[in-house]
């Protein structure tokens, strides 16, 4: 059975997300369930929406990632001969990743029914294409401007001038690398999206993508850690959005797409850009206060951070 037969099985969701959920390998050796279309589903869920995850990946592998919280998402994989694996170190923008292992591309023939539809790709596996019903689109770019050069390489960002011309290595038994989600293909993406969410440390080579949703109309959000989110509106107005310092953090990994997820239904729910800015710095901090995907927040959670925050200004 193909995925689009069994995304056509699957009624409404509220939440899709769209990228591989990856195997992250902890400085310590630890091993645990990671990737955007994880963590930004996971988030989603908790904010009451029905959600679910579109990855490629070994079954059993990410059935197994993922049991913890599986009474909370749906999930289709796509099979492959290898789960994305990542080796990560550091944190913020001082994160260095390595590519163990590669799940390979997205298929092309995706079929979403869903109110919010999250391109997620961590590592240029985002389809260039897909059918059925989205209300809204959002994206989160980084997938696309990342490359390796082998096995076990680290990951690094391309340069805006190297999206329409560079490729990814296949790694082990993945298969060739498939050229595409590049270049022209990824601006016709961005093109389509309602918002984007990038960091800082990525938006010189998000810079392309960043003009054409811009161009489109559609909310650009910058986050910068500690620093400012700046947030470009559907008419060209920027705001300058302070982010409250989160006490004591444990762990920002994933902090960011919890960002995104929130960031995304706050705009589709209708509040304003920085009024859905902030209820998505609230979220990221309510994420950091913990350890690993178990601490991303609830409503009642990152409402009560977002209120106690503007007090605190």
């Amino acid at each position: 059975m193909s995925v689009a037969e069994r995304a056509k099985q699957e009624l409404q969701f509220d939440y899709t997300t769209v990228g591989h959920v990856t195997i992250d390998v902890l400085e310590d050796g630890s091993r645990r369930a990671g990737g955007t279309a994880f963590y930004s589903a996971l988030q989603a869920a908790r904010l009451g929406q029905r959600a679910l995850i579109l990855t490629r990946g070994v079954p059993a592998e990410i059935e197994a990632l993922l049991e913890p919280y599986r009474a909370e998402l749906e999930l289709v994989v796509v099979p492959a001969q290898q789960t994305t694996t990542l080796q990560t170190s550091g944190s913020g923008s001082e994160r260095k990743q390595r590519v163990l292992a590669w799940a390979g591309g997205m298929p092309e023939d995706l079929v979403v029914d869903t109110a919010i539809l999250h391109l997620a790709p961590v590592a240029r596996e985002a389809p260039t294409r897909w059918t059925g019903h989205a209300a809204f689109v959002g994206l989160t770019p980084q997938g696309l401007v990342r490359a390796w050069s082998q096995p076990g390489g680290e990951v690094v960002l391309l340069p805006p001038a190297a999206l329409a011309a560079s490729e990814v290595r296949p790694l082990g038994n993945a298969g060739p690398a498939p050229a595409r989600a590049l270049g022209e293909e990824a601006l016709a993406l961005a093109r389509r999206c309602d918002a984007i969410v990038v960091s800082e440390h990525e938006r010189t080579s998000c810079a392309q993508l960043i003009s054409a949703a811009e161009r489109a109309s559609a909310v650009v959000a910058v986050t910068a850690g500690a620093g400012a989110t700046t947030i470009t509106g559907p008419r060209g107005v920027v705001s300058e959005l302070a982010v409250p310092p989160v006490a004591h953090p444990l762990d920002d990994l994933g902090a960011g797409d919890v960002f995104a997820a929130a960031f995304f239904i706050a705009l589709s729910e209708g509040r304003a850009p920085a009024a859905a800015g902030a209820f998505a710095t609230a979220a990221a901090a309510v994420r950091m206060r913990g350890i690993g995907a178990g601490a991303i927040g609830g409503r009642s959670d990152i409402e009560s951070r977002r209120a106690a925050a503007g007090a605190a200004r």
